[in-house]
């Protein structure tokens, strides 16, 4: 019989997050209600963190994030070549430029060194960035502390780009608290480490960048009469003092993101347990594990593996391509951001960040969730074998 197919990711969802959203559609609150407060409460206080926004995606969390840094036109962002193309879109959004930054070749994260070589640079020529945002790749924090003090000497807003790191750690403390950073972000879609379903949050320990978020997230509107700009018409009254989004997330979704938090420690802990186990089972194959830098507990979102293509005799695709075949389903983060069409087109060109470009010519990433058996597990590196033979 034809084993079933193994993605490279999936959500874990038990009977506790069904009876959860169950709960919710049986009360009176669909949307805006309590769930989504006590879903804030919650990934806040396990962070760190004094204040906590959920939205409807990590994309519109990176979006507000980058409005309440004041990103505007004439300004610059930049972040990793070696991420999603949102960390780098959200910078179009506010009508600034975009720029990348290299990234280390063994964690695969930007890379604090080329940060403060591409600064001095800058400097020179007064294009210092407006905002950086270091994206923490696979789960594993880049080196924060490098990144804040380079922060507080050039005067950037740091905003880490946390989308694969809920419940990891940088330096013994929750990726998260801020301490490094402005603004961080998470994302909750279903391949992520928990999940509501599509979703995203900004933390902050800055109230100034908190009430603007609040307002950002609902098309620019407060109720608050300390931000209006005349006096209140009555307990009705709302204005809109910016221009904000629709980016609300619904108490549904954030019902089931409350209980996932009951679950977190024990799914990376999973995800720790099947790392190692993989980096056992690889270890005599033709591929370079992933590093774990000593000041980091990632949160394991991926497990990268890199070919030795001078030790195999079959191309990068050809893997790929045979490990899909098994049944495997197998992907690869990421198609580096600045060889995108799109970003040819704002002048960038292959060959302009060639460690992410090296890194992308080898990388593929192996099926990597909480609930992968031992089984599935032999499965994938069996087929990998027969891959790379």
């Amino acid at each position: 019989m034809k084993q079933a197919p193994i993605p490279y990711g999936r959500q874990s969802i038990s009977e506790a997050d069904i009876q959860a959203v169950v709960d919710v559609l049986r009360s009176d609150w669909l949307t805006q209600g309590p769930s989504i407060e006590a879903f804030e409460q919650a990934v806040a206080q396990y962070c760190g963190a004094k204040y906590a926004v959920a939205v409807n995606s990590a994309t519109s969390a990176l979006h507000i994030a980058c409005l309440a840094a004041d990103l505007d036109e004439g300004d610059t962002l930049w972040t990793t070549p070696n991420t999603f193309v949102a960390s780098a879109n959200c910078g179009l959004y506010c009508g600034a430029g975009v720029d990348f930054v290299d990234i280390d070749p063994k964690t695969y994260n930007l890379s604090a060194t080329e940060l403060e070589k591409k600064l001095v640079k800058a400097k020179a020529t007064c294009k210092l960035p407006k905002v950086v945002v270091p994206v923490h790749f696979s789960g594993q924090p880049c080196e924060m502390d490098r990144i804040a003090a380079l922060s507080r000497e050039y005067g950037f807003t740091v905003i880490e780009d946390a989308s694969h790191a809920i419940g990891g750690k940088y330096q013994g403390e929750p990726i998260g608290g801020c301490r490094f950073s402005d603004m961080t972000v998470f994302s909750f879609h279903p391949v992520k480490i928990i999940t509501t379903a599509e979703g995203g949050m900004v933390l902050t320990n800055r109230k100034e960048l908190y009430d603007r978020l609040i307002r950002l997230r609902s098309h620019g509107i407060t109720r608050d009469p300390a931000f209006m700009e005349w006096e209140s018409d009555g307990p009705w009254y709302y204005q809109q003092i910016e221009l904000g989004f629709n980016y609300r997330i619904t108490d549904l979704q954030a019902a089931l993101g409350l209980s996932q938090m009951s679950r977190l420690d024990e799914f990376v802990a999973a995800r720790h347990r099947l790392a190692a186990r993989y980096d056992e089972l690889l270890a005599d194959l033709p591929v370079v594990t992933p590093y774990q830098h000593p000041d980091s507990y990632s949160g394991l979102h991926l497990y990268v593996i890199r070919l030795e293509l001078d030790r195999i005799s079959k191309s990068h695709r050809e893997v790929f391509e045979s490990l899909r075949a098994q049944g495997i389903l197998v992907n690869l983060h990421y198609i580096p951001v600045h060889t995108q069409p799109y970003y040819r087109r704002l002048g960038f060109t292959p060959g302009d960040f060639p460690e992410s470009e090296r890194y992308y010519a080898e990388a593929i990433s192996l099926p990597m969730f909480s609930s992968l058996s031992d089984e599935q597990q032999d499965r994938v590196v069996a087929a990998l074998k027969e891959a790379l033979s």
